[in-house]
């Protein structure tokens, strides 16, 4: 059984569907978990898909004790009330357009993030009052209604990256495999551990070698003769 955490915002289903057919560790026990990587300090999950600051790491963890495979970066976003000019404009805001906008929350300098307090601010923003600077892919999860998630294109902001963590001592199959399927690699790859199969899986497999070699036996040669073919005389 491999346990995982993953932060709020991140969508990771299909890995998590990928992994459970794909693999044979006993399943996927899953936490979704503002703070990924709380659970995973705290020994309750394997590995967890977290939010790091961009090219940099959390305080909390250290890269000699820790394995860091960053995935993607997430898209600066600014989320704004759904009867706003702003959200008629299209999917994307310049800074300038929302400069004299009453700010209710605006991610930390060092990419740090509250969701308690972000979402508190997306409150605000539904009421039709000012906006909230944070990642994209998690305003478009705590979004309601009345609230319309844009990319925001102001590389002022700062940047999170997701990425998969783990403790080096923890190391596994497992968490090799999910990595795996997370980067990407084929379902097919000699990286993941296969299904076992059953015993009447097994039996049906030999039976079916038995009967192909059975097939094989009792072919005829094409008929020749038994005669040695005599030279041509000069």
């Amino acid at each position: 059984m491999l346990r995982l955490s993953f932060a709020t915002g991140t969508e990771p289903g299909k890995w998590f569907e990928r992994f459970r057919r794909a693999t044979d560790h006993g399943g996927l026990e899953t936490i979704d978990a503002d703070d990924a990587l709380g659970p995973l300090l705290s020994g309750d999950v394997d590995v967890a898909l977290a939010r790091l600051p961009q090219g940099g790491i959390d305080k909390r963890i250290s890269e000699d004790t820790t394995h860091i495979v960053r995935l993607y970066t997430e898209a600066r976003g600014v989320a704004v009330p759904k009867d706003s000019v702003f959200a008629e404009l299209g999917e994307s805001v310049d800074p300038r357009d929302i400069a004299d906008e009453y700010l209710n929350y605006r991610i930390g300098p060092d990419a740090s993030l509250d969701i308690d307090e972000i979402r508190a601010g997306l409150q605000v923003v539904a009421a039709n009052v000012g906006i909230v600077i944070a990642p994209r892919p998690l305003l478009k999860v705590l979004s309601k209604k009345q609230v319309v998630p844009l990319e925001l294109k102001d590389p002022q902001v700062p940047q999170t990256e997701i990425a998969l963590v783990w403790l080096k001592e923890n190391d596994s199959e497992a968490i090799q495999d999910f990595v795996g399927i997370a980067k990407g690699r084929t379902l097919n790859s000699s990286r993941h551990e296969a299904p076992k199969k059953t015993a009447r899986e097994k039996a049906k497999a030999k039976q079916a070698r038995r009967s192909a070699r059975a097939k094989t036996g009792t072919q005829k040669s094409p008929n020749r003769s038994s005669q040695p073919r005599k030279g041509r005389r000069g």
